[in-house]
């Protein structure tokens, strides 16, 4: 996305969650998968929002950043998505 979320100016009009950002970014994964390449996420998202990284898991993406704070949580709700999709 590319947007400085400390930003006054900007931070306000975007959002991560929008479903037409959500849908480029699937759209991404997919063109990876598909071309036999590794995709991840680098970005604050996936730490902020537990939504996302669960889209993220379901979308099947290879890997995704965290912040430390957010690490074993954000684990245990991959661990959990992806046993519920059968991907143990």
């Amino acid at each position: 996305m590319g947007v400085d979320r400390d930003s006054a100016i900007v931070a306000e009009d975007f959002d991560e969650r929008d479903p037409g950002f959500k849908e480029m970014i699937r759209l991404a994964v997919e063109g990876l998968k598909r071309n036999g390449k590794h995709c991840g996420l680098c970005g604050q998202a996936p730490s902020d929002y537990p939504e996302m990284a669960d889209f993220l898991v379901e979308i099947g993406i290879d890997s995704m950043s965290l912040n430390p704070d957010t690490v074993l949580q954000t684990t245990q709700l991959v661990l959990k998505t992806e046993k519920r999709l059968g991907r143990n």
